[in-house]
This record gives C-alpha cells, structure tokens and sequence, in this order.
C-alpha cells in the first residue's frame, strides 16, 4: 500500500485538508515539544532548572539558537491572529489574549470557567469554547480528577496546566531565569512542567494520557496519579530543592487511605539527589523520566 507520512504545525486544518476518509488506514501521532530526556541525549539539558522552565521545549529554543524572549511573544501573536481565526469567528480578539493570559496565571491550579467569565464580562459557555480552543492547539491541558474517592469527598473539577513552561513564562511576563526564582507562581510552573513532561512522553509513545489528580474536600492533595490497570501510582511534586517532613503530607494521607504500597510514592522536587523514604522514593527533576518510562 506504500507509505506517505504527512506532517504540519497547525493541527486544527490537518485532517480537514484531507479529502478521504482514511479510516483505519492512518495513524496520527501528536510530536509535542522535547522531553528532558530528548535534551538530555542531545547534551542540551541545562543543570539548572529554572533556566530550563524560562527557555522552555520548543524545539526552534535549541535547533536554531533564538532566545525565548524574541521567540514567544511573536509565537502568540501569530497563534491568535492566525491559528484562532481559522477556526473560529472570535469577535474580540484582545479578549481572547486577555483570557489566554489569565489561564497562564491558573496554571496547575481547579479550573473554574465562572470565575474567568466574570472577569473577562463573558458568559460560561464562551470560556468553555475557548478553552476548548486551547486544548485543540495544544497550549494547554486538563488533568481530571480520580474518579476512586477512598471513602473521602473529592473534588470534581478539572485542573489546568500549559504543555511549554516558556510560552507560559512570556503569558506571565516573566522577562529572565532570575525573575522566576522569586516568582509568586514558580511552583505552579515547576507542577506544570513535571505533569506536561509525563503527557508529552505518553504522547511520543504513541499512547493517551492515563494521569489524574487527588483532592479531598478537606485539601488533602496528590499532584499526579498515574493509573496503570488496577494499580496506580502516586507522585507528589514540590520545586523546592531541600527536603523538609512537611513535604510528604499529602503523599502519606493518601498512602494511608489508599493502601498503597511504598514502591508506587513519589516525590519529584526540584533538587537533583536521590532519597529512600518510609513513605517512598525521593526524584530529582533531572530523573523523572526514568519513573515514567
């Protein structure tokens, strides 16, 4: 039957644009920005984190050597004015920018599309049509909730998070490396990058997302839960570099109610050294990939 490969950026005209049916003759692979573990093979991988979260994965970063601040501000702009129009008739286009920015400021937190309404002065359902905008272009993604509750409330809303930390350090305005150390918002962006960096690898292996997240009604929390059939396992991030016992208190309510075992807690932090826990295992964000795999 031969085989043609058929590739392009804009992924809301690339099925369009095809003129037969295809159907169960293609296979359609999502290439997201690099994973670390793509940098770290090229010897791209900085050793510091913050440098790595403020440059961003998108490959022209790397490839062509443009500084991230030259880069994304054009790419939004473009993105906006050309990839929103073509698929959908936005009246106000300065309101989409401001919306887009304020999702930047949501990041890794409960999405609650009244609450971006009513600042924005638009209804629910135009949030949520936007939203859906930025899911289909991939700039951000949901991450639902564990529909197992432990015998505990849960909450029902999905979280939001951005697939590239640079695109969402330029949506913040964040102008340098040093500048995001002392971020107000720097864990939401490190959260970010370690639940994107699972997505994008479940993406590259040709598979969908199998990841959600645990929250009780009292706040209780687990970052990430990744389902794996019947068993599952639980990883806690934190973009602090030491570790300290009151990092481990959402991990160790959930061990306890869960009754999962030791081997299947994580914490991923923002230092580089390895620990052993009661509780589970200690990642240094350079490593993460690895518990992935």
């Amino acid at each position: 039957m031969g085989r043609f490969i058929l590739t392009g950026s804009q992924n809301f005209l690339l099925l369009e644009k095809i003129t037969q049916s295809l159907a169960g003759r293609v296979a359609v692979l999502h290439l997201m920005p690099f994973g670390i573990k793509e940098l770290d093979k090229a010897g791209l991988l900085t050793e510091e984190v913050d440098r790595l979260l403020f440059a961003g994965t998108y490959p022209v970063i790397y490839d062509r050597q443009v500084a991230a601040p030259d880069y994304y501000p054009s790419y939004i702009q473009t993105y906006i004015e050309r990839d929103v129009r073509s698929i959908k008739n936005i009246g106000d286009l300065a309101a989409f920018q401001r919306f887009v920015r304020l999702c930047a400021g949501r990041t890794g937190q409960l999405l609650n599309l009244s609450g971006l309404g009513d600042e924005l002065g638009v209804n629910y359902k135009t949030v949520s049509s936007w939203i859906a905008i930025l899911e289909a272009s991939f700039i951000v993604f949901l991450l639902k909730p564990h529909y197992k509750n432990f015998n505990k409330r849960i909450v029902k809303q999905p979280k939001l998070y951005f697939f590239d930390t640079g695109l969402l350090c330029s949506l913040l305005d964040i102008q340098s490396p040093d500048q995001l150390r002392s971020h107000y918002l720097r864990g939401n962006i490190f959260e970010t990058f370690v639940v994107a960096e699972y997505i994008k690898q479940r993406f590259h292996a040709g598979a969908r997302s199998n990841a959600f997240f645990w929250r009780n009604n009292t706040g209780h929390e687990v970052d990430m839960l990744i389902e794996e059939g019947d068993a599952f396992r639980a990883v806690e991030i934190k973009s602090g570099e030491t570790i300290a016992p009151d990092l481990f208190k959402g991990l160790d309510f959930f061990r306890k109610i869960s009754g999962l075992s030791p081997d299947n807690c994580f914490l991923i932090y923002g230092g580089t050294k390895k620990y052993a826990r009661d509780f589970g295992r200690v990642i240094g964000w350079r490593d993460m990939a690895r518990i992935f795999s």
